[in-house]
């Protein structure tokens, strides 16, 4: 057994501090790109959504600023040798905001309703392996998995796992996802076109937390209003900074800028089930062809590191892999070699968003030199998540190449890499929109699901990591770095690796 305890737009051009608004000094205002799309944790599949509900809502388990996994609402478990059952013991004494008591039987009904098909909950995937939840007491719960899990733990510290409060999803059925709030630091208050309130949880289960008393989530879908709101006050935390506007702030001692490097993969696939992309040589000249170095400044200035495997450091079992480098006279020949002396014509598709835009138009410089004459295509996210899944197979797949990455927000290596390398996992089932199949790779992140010992788990994924990387089934671009700016006043704010707003329990603002 194993245990785990635009009016403002000028002055932020011109990176001048305006007098600060009237907020009070203990409203977190986090100003961020995108709108928030639902507050039901079990429902939601992007990160500015699932940050706001890791706020108002606690796992059994939770990745930390690090994305270290670390008890939340369960204190330890217990597992057996083959990771098929786990038995969590619960906190005790813990409340919803409402009264509602938490215990064994909200987080059956939870884990009950989240895997659910009828329910067509956007997250039921992770509880797919589970066969049945059983309460063994008011604070213990035995969960009994339909095959070998070894990453179960790191599976419910997912935003997707979080516990719900059966009582508000009686109450407000189709409308729960306007007004969940769970057991964590803040109670939800209001939800109006852009903006989302919180306040302080004042039955939160550790005495004297938070110390701020709310938060408002605001979304600002343009970058310079954003640093504007920054700038005079009217927001304390801003993400995403673009890497090109960082000078306009990194000098004003009133700000920090946050720099990290993300778990986030990025990365162009190529159908690998069909011509020219099926021959392992003309995926080796793709990544030869393309000077990283060059990406890496010319695309993210500077604020992105080399990739050396398929997933990014900081995740659990990563393994460096020796460095594709730069050769396109090495390229050319594996080109001829393949029977492409003169090269071939491809199309890649990816979004209008300006980073991926001008990603795809670097690559299409980079390979028309080897003869590779690529046409770009953008398509607005709804309509390429439709192309995207709803393909019957490889065989049909009308897109190329996807310029995307990957990012885990589990902290594991099998989220890390399991849902665009395994062969079982093309669309819709997962996201292995490369059409990527190796017996070795798919043995190897089966075996590191079947064990919970981590040094079985770790040789596991270092053979997965080295086969794929060699079978060069996308062309690796880098790992970008999260990039935010917030006030010095703010203590405790972050971006976790998985690219979502992290406020630790003691955070404070002065």
């Amino acid at each position: 057994m194993r245990r785990l305890m635009p009016r403002l737009l000028l002055a932020a051009m011109l990176g001048m501090a305006m007098p600060v608004a009237a907020n009070a000094a203990s409203d977190l205002v986090v100003a961020v790109s995108d709108n928030i799309n639902g507050l039901d944790p079990h429902d939601l599949n992007d990160n500015i959504s699932q940050a706001v509900a890791r706020l108002t809502h606690e796992g059994l388990f939770k990745l930390d600023r690090d994305m270290k996994l670390v008890p939340g609402l369960a204190e330890r478990y217990e597992a057996n040798a083959e990771a098929t059952q786990f038995v969590f013991y619960l906190r005790k004494g813990v409340t919803f905001p409402d009264g509602t008591k938490f215990d064994a039987s909200v987080v059956k009904f939870s884990f009950d309703r989240g895997g659910n098909p009828a329910n067509n909950l956007k997250r039921q995937s992770i509880y797919v392996m589970i066969d049945r939840t059983e309460v063994v007491d008011e604070n213990t719960v035995k969960v009994t998995l339909k095959y070998p899990f070894g990453a179960f733990p790191n599976n419910l510290a997912h935003p997707g796992a979080l516990i719900v409060n059966p009582k508000l999803v009686a109450q407000w059925g189709k409308d729960f996802n306007r007004h969940a709030t769970g057991t964590g630091l803040y109670e939800f208050v209001s939800w109006d076109a852009d903006t989302v309130k919180m306040k302080k949880n004042t039955k939160y289960r550790i005495a004297g937390l938070p110390k701020i008393d709310t938060v408002t989530y605001r979304s600002v879908n343009e970058n310079g209003t954003r640093l504007a709101m920054l700038q005079a006050g009217e927001a304390h935390f801003i993400l995403p900074v673009p890497p090109e506007m960082i000078k306009l702030v990194d000098k004003n001692p009133k700000f920090v800028i946050f720099d990290k490097p993300s778990l986030l993969s990025l990365f162009t696939t190529m159908n690998n089930q069909k011509k020219p992309f099926n021959d392992v040589r003309v995926r080796t000249a793709m990544n030869l062809a393309v000077d990283k170095a060059a990406y890496r400044k010319v695309i993210w200035s500077g604020y992105a590191d080399e990739q050396y495997s398929p997933m990014a450091p900081g995740i659990d079992f990563y393994v460096k892999q020796p460095a594709w480098g730069y050769d396109p006279v090495k390229a050319k020949a594996l080109l001829a070699e393949a029977g492409y002396p003169n090269g071939f014509e491809a199309t890649i598709t990816g979004t209008p968003a300006t980073i991926a835009k001008r990603t795809m138009e670097f690559l299409q410089q980079q390979l028309a030199a080897v003869g590779v004459k690529l046409t770009v295509e953008t398509l607005e996210a709804g309509v390429l998540t439709a192309k995207l899944y709803t393909n019957p197979g490889p065989e049909t797949a009308t897109i190329q190449m996807l310029q995307t990455g990957w990012s885990t927000s589990t902290g594991d290596a099998d989220w890390g890499i399991r849902p665009f390398l395994w062969g079982k996992g093309f669309p819709p089932v997962l996201n292995n929109f490369a059409y990527y199949k190796s017996q070795i790779v798919d043995d190897a992140i089966e075996a590191g699901l079947s064990t919970i010992d981590p040094a079985k788990r770790g040789a596991a994924y270092a053979i997965a990591q080295a086969q794929a990387w060699k079978d060069a089934p996308l062309i690796f671009l880098g790992q970008s770095h999260n990039l935010a700016a917030y006030t010095v006043t703010l203590k405790g704010a972050s971006i976790r690796g998985d690219a979502q707003f992290n406020l630790d329990d003691d955070a404070t603002l002065n």
